[in-house]
């Protein structure tokens, strides 16, 4: 395949990628959707955030990290403790940083 031939796939995929999803979004816009489906939306992201974090904070090294040497459980714990209460998501990432840290530092230091 020549260069131009690629370039010319590679600009008729994106602009097929672009149309298909611009559709959608222009679709769903004109489209009135059930109460309940609304409903359920509202929850996409924080299932979808939950399904990214939990791996990365049970998973170590590839098996599942249910014990006292999981640092991230505790700074995971501890900033969904802060997210409940505060409802503020800047004090929440901040506490389970600021948690991990000291830990971490603290781990290093024995």
């Amino acid at each position: 395949m020549a260069d131009t031939e690629v370039w010319i796939a590679v600009l008729a995929v994106g602009a097929l990628t672009f149309a298909l999803r611009w559709s959608f979004i222009a679709l769903a816009d004109s489209l009135a959707m059930p109460a309940g489906v609304q409903r359920a939306l509202r929850f996409v992201p924080a299932a979808v955030l939950a399904a990214i974090l939990l791996p990365a904070i049970v998973v170590d090294e590839g098996h599942i990290a249910l014990t006292p040497d999981n640092l991230r459980l505790f700074a995971a714990v501890a900033a969904a403790v802060v997210a409940w209460r505060t409802r503020n998501m800047l004090y929440t990432i901040a506490t389970g940083m600021l948690v991990l840290w000291v830990l971490q530092a603290l781990r290093a230091m024995l």
